[in-house]
């Protein structure tokens, strides 16, 4: 059974749908002010991550990342490029679009933009007023918070220890914690004719309206940000239980957040420390626009997608995330192991691992023992995995578990000598299929392996061979010679450089690394 954290509650739940065999998923989506940074694609790679999983457990999902393209920002923005909010708003959305495709992030079914639903928001406001839970203000509509007498139950903070907007706004507000549905427009910003004048909606029922649009009133799933919590989600409960007179979401589920590791000392100018999972702490040092974190973009020109992927899933999500360059590569050497396996397996089957047929249901890829010792292993390191993702989707433990299953397909090669031609039988590669395939399997889930990793450019001519034909001849006379200190100093050497040297029956070959 998967059982999921609640942020409502703070506990581990049963996973139970709202509707059986159905999942409805909402997570918050990017502001489009500014070209997406690494930060924006944790959100969209773990719930990508859940609702394959969840699909590969046999449920039908729907899962909707909004896009606010209407917010100060993006005015003040515009404003400073001296081009129009909706100039702005489309590229902005086309460099998020994009960056999401380069992750392998295609499951999206619905991307609704906030400038797309202003009638909904305009119904929706006017409903709240009919119900006495809003009030205008000279052009501008608030939420009064004080008929919610549960209001603060997701951030646990009580009505008392809250504080407003403030500014211009407090002066209209009846409370200083209530919030906007509807504000005023200033002269030369983006506006719509509403009941209450010509103005722009806030920020929170953008996603209560798109929510209850595309999911229904009561829905499964609703992700976002660890900093979300207050006032965003808080606020969303609010208005959407107010209006509709029943819970807004079954499953609160929160991410950590990205943040600089302690090794890069700054991002965008402000000094980290060091993390111990609050918010608070991890606030201190998120990867945000404002501090200067680089477009997403480039950090694709260094580094390989699925490595990127690979990095934001090593970490339970709850947890947060430390970048740094130095992971990075660390996850990149990582990786590896997978990608040499593949490259054996194809060497040693004539098979494609990323052509191979495998499992798209849970059910349909149980494994059934025969009695060998690999397939009783194997059974246990897919249940494992399966063990952890349905604890909460704990996708940490489970890229830890397909390393564990790597290296017993890479054992089972070398006990069974499936180097040796003649020991490649029927049952052997039998066996080595069907672990390939769980593999396969198994990294689907997580959206791995999907494609072969992009090729670097390496220079391997005429003259580079040669000097690895010498390096590798010395180094086998040095082993003849059972001098292996030279031996392995010649290997360490060049695995410094990011050259790999792999001994098999027929001879010694050299790879340069990704």
């Amino acid at each position: 059974m998967i059982r999921v954290f609640n942020s409502l509650g703070r506990r581990l739940e049963p996973f139970e749908p709202v509707r059986p065999g159905h999942v409805g998923i909402y997570l918050c989506g990017p502001t489009v002010y500014r070209p997406s940074h690494i930060g924006h694609m944790v959100g969209p790679v773990i719930f990508d991550c859940i609702k394959r999983y969840l699909t590969y457990n046999g449920y039908k999902v729907t899962f909707v990342i909004n896009i606010t393209d209407i917010d100060d920002k993006l005015i003040n923005e515009a404003s400073r490029r001296g081009i129009s909010v909706s100039e702005l708003a489309e590229d902005m959305i086309a460099d998020y679009l994009a960056n999401l495709e380069a992750l392998g992030i295609d499951t999206v079914d619905h991307f609704p933009r906030a400038t797309e639903h202003i009638d909904g928001i305009i119904e929706f406001t006017a409903d709240l007023i009919a119900k006495g839970f809003a009030y205008v203000s000279d052009g501008d509509v608030y939420f009064d918070v004080s008929k919610k007498p549960d209001y603060g139950k997701l951030s646990g903070r009580s009505l008392e220890s809250l504080r407003g907007e403030g500014g211009d706004w407090a002066e209209r507000k009846r409370s200083a914690a209530d919030f906007a549905l509807w504000k005023s427009a200033k002269p030369g910003e983006p506006n719509w004719p509403s009941p209450w004048g010509f103005g722009r909606p806030g920020w929170h029922i953008e996603c209560s309206v798109m929510s209850s649009r595309i999911l229904g009133e009561t829905f499964d799933i609703h992700g976002g940000g660890l900093d979300l919590i207050f006032p965003h989600h808080e606020n969303e409960i609010a208005q959407s239980e107010a209006r509709f007179g029943r819970p807004m979401v079954k499953y609160w589920l929160h991410n950590g957040l990205m943040q600089a590791a302690d090794e890069i000392g700054k991002v965008g100018g402000r000094a980290t420390r060091p993390i111990e999972g609050d918010l608070a702490s991890q606030e201190a040092a998120k990867i945000s626009k404002s501090r200067g974190a680089s477009p997403f973009r480039e950090l694709l020109q260094d580094y390989d997608a699925e490595m990127i992927r690979f990095f934001i899933i090593s970490t339970h999500y709850r947890r947060p995330i430390e970048f740094s360059e130095s992971r990075l590569r660390e996850v990149s050497t990582a990786l590896e192991h997978f990608y040499r396996f593949f490259q054996r397996y194809q060497r040693l089957t004539g098979e494609d691992f990323y052509r191979l047929d495998y499992p798209r249901l849970r059910a349909a890829g149980e494994l059934v023992g025969d009695g060998t010792p690999f397939m009783e292993e194997l059974i246990k390191l897919r249940r494992r995995f399966l063990d952890a993702m349905d604890d909460d989707f704990n996708t940490g433990a489970a890229t830890g578990v397909l390393f564990d299953l790597v290296r017993r397909l890479n054992r089972f090669c070398d006990e069974e000598n499936l180097e040796q031609r003649a020991c490649r039988d029927a049952q052997r590669l039998g066996h080595l299929r069907r672990g390939t395939q769980t593999l396969r399997e198994l990294g689907a889930t997580l959206g791995l392996f999907r494609h072969p990793p992009r090729e670097k450019s390496v220079p391997q001519d005429e003259l580079v061979n040669r000097l690895m034909e010498i390096l590798i001849d010395i180094r086998a006379e040095a082993r003849r010679a059972k001098d292996y200190a030279t031996a392995d100093r010649i290997r360490e050497r060049l695995a410094a450089l990011g050259i790999r040297l792999e001994d098999r029956p027929t001879g010694t070959e050299w790879t340069m690394q990704r």
